[in-house]
């Protein structure tokens, strides 16, 4: 099973992990994986080309993980920025609802754990 693991605090997305293999089908077919993999690799891309916030992103290819995490220091301009920080809510939670809908149609292969206080 895939699991999107959200963090941050109260609507504030901070980190998105997804975790796991799907095994909705062979390695090479997963179209869970497949849509899981896009949506986490538009966010890293979004974030940077879109918002102007390059992401701190972390993954281990053989435990199928892959972490994307805003940064802490931003640096004077970007904290400045109140824009470039709505749009990364904005990318982060679209990304969250694409999992979402992956999630509501396919249940048995995609988890989602909120963890943010």
């Amino acid at each position: 099973m895939t699991t999107l693991t959200v963090e941050g605090t109260g609507a504030i997305i901070q980190r998105l992990t997804v975790s796991g293999h799907a095994g909705f089908a062979e390695s090479g077919r997963d179209i869970v994986c497949a849509a899981a993999s896009i949506l986490i690799a538009t966010c890293a891309n979004a974030l940077e080309s879109v918002a102007g916030i390059k992401p701190d992103v972390w993954q281990d290819e053989k435990a199928a993980v892959i972490r994307v995490s805003l940064p802490n220091a931003r640096g004077e301009q970007a904290a400045r920025d109140m824009q470039a920080e709505h749009d990364a809510q904005v990318i982060l939670r679209t990304v969250l609802q694409g999992f979402r809908d992956i999630a509501e149609e396919y249940p048995e292969h995609i988890t989602i754990i909120d963890r943010r206080k």
